[in-house]
């Protein structure tokens, strides 16, 4: 990382720069300006603190001269699409005009056009309007990856209804929470997630609620819902109506109302925040245009891409980027149901895939399979998303034979976000000086352990210098799709995430939460996410959340939750440290607990048993003592258990700490 420059690379920098003016002076003709006048002039510009600065501008020269013209081509897209009121059913309506017949959603053996999409979200549009549902209305869909996912949403946004696109892991209290936060109005389920639904159906905000069970027009079922936690026997929803479409009808949709603008909510696409349950972030139609367009020009795709979207579709990663990249630019991508680390390549090659998706963990898990000739039989130039580690990336791309990484940096609420275009090792994007106007973000010092901004003596938060650490934040701008900020369904979780008076009296910034540094060439790198969640499997998870679970669990014992490093692994594993000096804890009944209340990402892979309550002042427990010592055996008497494939605990050995600390560890 460039932070600084020794006395050598002062020199050299300054050998470069003459050598610059020597070019320059050549190019404009010495009768105008002598070299000696013009070397002259940039010794002056370089003295004091500015060799450093003049060294990044020249450094980065290419990189941000190329920049321009692409942000160009991004804004001038964004301002047509803007100024014509086009929302993203409009936009893909054109996509669709241009060619139907191209396919647009791979997955297994089928497919679907573009015009088929069309097809089916018309069906879509056409049964919903008929039930009564109108523009506003919020209906909740739980459904794991299939070809019609995104058609479904994208119906209903025809006629206005926004769709709360819900974590296909939820379960229970968190399922119900994540549905009735929203206001839902309905909820639509497919068939193997239908015992999840009838679980909570009897609970608040959710009873009452009519249900549609989507079936494909050539799926059978059981009647069972194929929910292995569902007790009720038989049909887990018997008075749940059944949702068949075909994408081969055409139907009337002259009776909805076209009145839609770029500015109103699409779907809700939730993120875990830094406390408490699921938020339901607001994604509009112009910011879902702005991360689709945005990705799509930036890192130069091709109309004829085939995108291998591997990423669940509630996410914003896979469904607004990967899936929007589709909807709105006509590329192709190839959609998988889960994930498969040994069948990555072998799924690119089949579909003939030319860019890939991965989060960080993706990336590691493809690593970690065994050398096989598909590893560099693909046509796959670019891969793109977040997480990638420095440790991994160098090995990663010499083996796969990638050309480019696209890292990316951004939460699915903020308008902070970033991108790696140049293959910057580590790099989570950067920011040319050219556009710290237009793009205004920054990283200004905190407290990295609470995550508190610090303000001066004048009260004004205070710029980070290159390689010093700071919360990242961006200025809201609400007329700007670039700096805007929607925020949440719940509004005061929203205005938690906003400062004021930031540099000035009556200007807001998005704080991102996030600590980030940043080198003298403008990228940024990634260092840690501050307050209470922490991230795993490429999913955030919320530490009062898990506490919650945990508590009830154990008969309301004080519970701490919070992440630890594992080497070489993305992210932080879950740690739970439970106050039990009586030892009645039943590990097999938490075990038990923990599996029907957490999603398998938010399950702690270490738990502790206190024996002594190590409290502050204030009643709490010391959380960030605990998180110092880890799961070290070194450090630690109390017992730790250690979680298990079958989703059992056992005790943590030594062993167990050396083939984790050695990274032999299958995790």
């Amino acid at each position: 990382m460039l932070v600084e420059l020794s006395l050598k690379q002062k020199f050299l920098t300054l050998s470069g720069i003459t050598a610059v003016a020597m070019a320059a002076s050549l190019a404009i003709g010495q009768r105008l300006i002598p070299q000696t006048l013009l070397t002259g002039i940039v010794f002056y510009l370089i003295s004091g603190d500015r060799p450093s600065t003049v060294y990044a501008t020249i450094r980065s020269l290419p990189r941000d001269l190329r920049t321009a013209v692409i942000f160009l081509k991004l804004n001038l897209s964004l301002y047509r699409h803007e100024r014509a009121g086009a929302t993203v059913i409009q936009i893909f309506e054109s996509v669709v005009a241009r060619h139907p017949n191209k396919p647009a959603f791979l997955m297994d053996n089928g497919q679907l056009t573009f015009a088929e999409v069309k097809q089916l979200a018309d069906r879509v549009a056409a049964h919903f309007y008929a039930k009564g549902f109108r523009k506003g209305d919020t209906i909740a869909l739980l459904m794991e990856t299939r070809l019609e996912y995104p058609c479904i949403w994208l119906g209903l946004s025809k006629v206005g209804i926004v769709t709360a696109l819900i974590n296909s892991n939820l379960r229970k209290e968190t399922l119900r929470h994540s549905i009735a936060v929203a206001n839902s109005k309905a909820i639509i389920v497919s068939t193997e997630l239908a015992g999840a639904i009838a679980e909570i159906y009897e609970q608040d905000g959710i009873k009452g609620l009519p249900v549609y069970r989507y079936r494909a027009d050539d799926e059978t079922t059981d009647g069972t819902g194929s929910s292995s936690s569902s007790s009720t026997g038989g049909d887990p929803l018997p008075d749940a109506e059944d949702l068949r479409l075909s994408a081969k009808e055409n139907v009337d949709l002259s009776g909805i109302p076209n009145d839609i603008s770029p500015k109103d909510k699409l779907v809700y696409i939730y993120t875990s925040g830094t406390t408490g349950m699921p938020k339901a972030a607001v994604i509009t139609n112009l910011r879902y245009t702005f991360m689709a367009l945005g990705c799509y020009y930036m890192l130069s795709f091709r109309d004829d891409d085939i995108i291998y979207n591997s990423l669940p579709l509630y996410h914003s990663a896979g469904g607004m980027i990967g899936v929007g990249s589709v909807l709105l630019c006509g590329v192709t991508a190839a959609l998988r149901k889960k994930f498969s680390a040994s069948n990555f390549w072998t799924d690119c090659i089949r579909h003939k895939c030319t860019v890939a998706q991965y989060i960080g963990e993706i990336c590691r898990f493809v690593l970690m399979t065994p050398p096989k000739p598909t590893d560099t039989q693909h046509s796959v130039r670019l891969m793109f998303g977040n997480g990638l580690r420095p440790q991994i990336w160098p090995q990663f791309v010499a083996r796969f034979n990638i050309a480019q990484i696209g890292e990316f940096y951004g939460s699915t609420e903020g308008n902070s976000n970033l991108l790696n275009i140049d293959n910057t090792m580590g790099a989570v994007g950067f920011v040319p000086n050219f556009a710290k106007k237009i793009y205004p973000v920054t990283l200004i010092r905190c407290d990295e352990e609470t995550g508190e901004v610090i303000r001066g003596a004048d009260g004004f938060c205070i710029k980070c210098k290159a390689g010093e650490p700071g919360v990242f934040v961006g200025k809201i701008n609400p007329k700007k799709a670039l700096n805007s900020f929607v925020g949440y369904a719940d509004k005061a979780a929203s205005e938690k995430k906003v400062l004021h008076d930031v540099f000035r009296k009556g200007d807001i910034f998005f704080n991102s939460g996030d600590i980030l540094v940043q080198d003298l060439l403008g990228n940024y790198y990634f260092k840690d996410r501050t307050g209470d969640t922490f991230r795993w499997r490429g999913e955030n998870v919320a530490t009062s959340e898990v506490e919650g679970v945990i508590t009830t669990i154990v008969g309301l014992k004080d519970c701490a939750v919070y992440g630890v490093d594992i080497p070489e692994i993305e992210g932080k594993a879950g740690m739970a440290a439970i106050v039990d000096p009586e030892g009645k804890v039943d590990m097999e009944q938490l075990a038990a607990g923990i599996r029907a209340s957490l999603p398998p990402y938010a399950r702690p892979l270490f738990i502790r048993v206190l024996s002594e309550v190590p409290m502050t002042t204030t009643f709490k427990l010391k959380k960030r003592d605990l998180q110092v010592d880890g799961y070290d055996l070194n450090k630690i008497k109390d017992p730790i258990y250690y979680l298990q494939g079958n989703g059992t605990y056992r005790l943590f050995t030594a062993a167990d700490h050396e083939s984790i600390r050695s990274g032999k560890a299958r995790l």
